[in-house]
């Protein structure tokens, strides 16, 4: 077998995820007002949220949206501005319009007046109704050039129509971009208006467009409009019926990827479409997952532009269904799941369009506010993804949030940050497998922009906040080693954890090389780790770091390398001097694996750092056949003899008789590495 890529090559590289970049550290601090107070000049219309902000408000955008570019990470809208409670269009306008952030909720119905009026919308804003209260009737909102980082949900947008559909008298929009970039829309219902429901224009990029119901219009959606090639988009989960056109049209977009989207013509009705998607100019189109139900000429492509078509369904549809050209891969810009196509009606039905739990007032988030929250893939939980729950957890949260987490496989990226504290995640499946988070990044996977991941930043989950848990659940990277031999750096981490008190009971960590890293938050931080009643599954390093770690009571699962071979090494510690490493105690060591091809472990010199003292005890534990007669081994030019490696009380056909290549600890040396000595005081209890 060749050697592996030496530990100097795991270079700690930040990770990439949808759900939280770029959002700064004091806007999740909470607003200053009482709720309930009025503001004098505004008389009772206008209410201020109180310290509790609610959950929804620290939502952010997945997609394009999510991507860091012109100076702005991330799309988060007001989030850390004043909550504002509106029910008038003047005091809508008046804070829509000012320069500082705001969350504005909309508490029922705000005609426009005059018709067709559309709010200019400045930066950093959030505008979203509270629950299905919040109504816009007859106008809409203006997003103009360099706007940005605006947020606009759970609002119904309608009625601007005066008679005629294909009006050019009456540019009267629900939702209008000219040059504005991170802009999300997402779970509003657009309806009747007199020209377009959105329009996204004049170089107007890092947009998404989601779980929205977009309908009874003649223009459902226009993108473009000038030369430049510049637009990026993400449009998904959306749910299309009764609109002639534009659905959308998409032109000279950069990077257009719309997936999962359910575009509908029922028989006999007035609108009559005329075309679904369309890929206009030098635009290159990802188009995936998505239900074309009844629909002319669902998919059509200028001769310039690109269509690339993955998993979509057509049914009762007519006329043009066009593909070609090379586009781009999405998953080099932001993670993202795909529902079956066949599946949208009933998801979207369900889940499309403003919801009960969005907007709600900061009277009733604060009863709301518990310390449990829940995700659910099919909208019966507060939130779809585990990482918008993490993101929902108020900064330095004093007391423990519970995230549960129905069951399901959730393909996407999450950080717990440090800020984030006290947070356990857990399934609720009647077994660990019945909730997966999975994802597929590697050390040499090329990042968007340029560079790889680097070992630490292919991580599905990572954690760098104190006293985390995980309970009942996989956490997997399923990285195809295999299909990507031309990849430099197979190292593909499940779990990465860079903090103190981290307690993993009853979890499954799956991969290949690399599937547990248990680092620290620096090398001169403390970083305890108790895994307990678990699986870890993977053969090359795969529980590895410099963490103070003790795995106990649980199983160790080998694994065949992707060409079938059987060669591994369990542990690489890369303890720093005078802290303890690696436990490996009371536990089971097995794996349909070779006879004598595994050895325990290898000591890691992290970047060829001598002044580390690497550590691994393995003890009381049942060793299969798979375990090798001398069973530590070098590493990278550093010797395991210099280092700290031993047994004592291993049983099994792996296990072995002491020797100057098997040291065993006397029982003296054996009291003092107990599972205490590691955890040093601490005693983990589920929470």
């Amino acid at each position: 077998m060749s050697e592996p890529r030496s530990k100097a090559q795991h270079r700690r590289r930040r990770s990439r995820t949808a759900l939280a970049v770029g959002v700064p550290l004091a806007l999740t601090a909470a607003g200053t007002f009482a709720y309930g107070t009025d503001l004098g000049v505004l008389g009772s219309s206008v209410q201020q949220a109180s310290a509790a902000a609610p959950a929804w408000a620290a939502d952010a955008a997945d997609g394009f949206a999510s991507v860091n570019s012109l100076g702005q990470n991330g799309t988060y809208g007001g989030r850390g501005g004043k909550t504002v409670t509106v029910k008038t269009l003047a005091d809508l306008e008046k804070y829509a319009t000012a320069a500082e952030p705001y969350v504005i909720v909309v508490a029922g119905t705000i005609t426009m007046n005059p018709v067709g009026k559309e709010i200019k919308v400045k930066s950093d804003k959030t505008i979203v109704g509270q629950g299905t209260a919040g109504h816009i009737v007859g106008g809409g909102f203006f997003l103009g050039q360099g706007v940005h980082n605006v947020i606009i949900r759970n609002l119904t947008i309608r009625d601007a129509y005066q008679g005629i559909w294909n009006d050019k008298d009456h540019d009267f929009d629900a939702i209008q971009m000219d040059g504005a970039h991170h802009v999300w829309i997402d779970h509003n219902d657009l309806r009747h208006m007199a020209d377009g429901l959105i329009d996204v224009r004049k170089d107007s990029t890092n947009v998404t467009v989601s779980w929205n119901k977009l309908s009874d219009n003649n223009k459902t959606f226009g993108i473009g409009w000038t030369e430049n090639v510049k637009t990026d988009i993400t449009i998904h989960h959306n749910w299309i019926r009764e609109t002639e056109q534009r659905n959308p049209s998409t032109d000279n977009a950069a990077h257009a990827h719309l997936y999962n989207n359910f575009l509908e013509d029922a028989p006999g009705t007035a609108i009559k479409s005329s075309y679904g998607n369309y890929s206009r100019g030098g635009t290159k189109m990802v188009l995936e997952n998505s239900l074309f139900q009844g629909v002319s000429n669902p998919v059509i492509k200028d001769s310039g532009a690109a269509v690339v078509q993955r998993g979509n369904s057509f049914s009762g549809t007519s006329g043009r269904n066009e593909s070609g050209g090379t586009a781009f891969d999405p998953k080099t810009y932001y993670p993202y799941s795909l529902d079956k196509a066949t599946d949208l009606p009933a998801v979207l039905k369900a889940g499309a369009g403003p919801r009960a739990s969005i907007g709600t007032t900061a009277a009733s988030a604060k009863a709301a506010a518990a310390t449990t929250l829940t995700v659910a893939q099919d909208g019966s939980g507060q939130y779809r993804t585990v990482q918008a729950a993490v993101n929902a957890v108020p900064a330095n949260n004093p007391s423990r949030v519970v995230i549960t987490v129905k069951p399901g496989t959730y393909r996407e990226l999450v950080k717990v940050p440090s800020n984030k504290p006290h947070v356990t995640i857990q399934g609720t499946g009647g077994s660990r497998k019945d909730t997966t988070i999975v994802y597929n990044n590697a050390s040499g996977t090329p990042k968007p922009g340029g560079g790889t991941y680097g070992t630490g930043g292919s991580a599905t989950v990572a954690v760098e906040a104190d006293d985390f848990q995980a309970r009942n659940l996989t956490i997997s990277n399923d990285f195809d080693e295999k299909a990507n031999q031309s990849l430099n750096g197979h190292q593909a981490v499940a779990l990465r954890t860079a903090a103190d008190k981290v307690f993993l009971d009853g979890i499954i960590v799956s991969g290949d090389q690399d599937t547990l890293l248990l680092d620290t938050a620096s090398k001169d931080r403390l970083g305890r780790v108790y895994v307990s009643n678990s699986y870890v599954i993977g053969n090359v390093d795969f529980i590895f770091g410099r963490a103070t770690a003790v795995v106990d009571k649980s199983v160790i699962t080998l694994k065949k390398r992707w060409n079938g071979t059987s060669a591994g090494y369990i542990t690489a510690p890369s303890t720093a001097a005078n802290r303890k490493g690696i436990l490996i105690a009371n536990s089971t060591v097995n794996g349909d694996v070779s006879a004598g091809t595994f050895y325990l472990g290898r000591p890691w010199h992290a970047g060829g750092d001598a002044s580390l003292d690497p550590q691994t005890t393995v003890r009381n534990t049942s060793l299969s056949a798979a375990i090798r007669s001398t069973p530590w081994t070098d590493m990278s030019g550093f010797s395991w003899k210099d280092d700290r490696f031993a047994e004592y009380g291993n049983y099994g056909a792996g296990a072995g008789p002491a020797s100057t290549n098997r040291p065993h600890l006397s029982d003296a040396q054996a009291a003092n590495q107990e599972v205490g000595d590691w955890l040093a005081g601490w005693t983990p209890s589920a929470s």
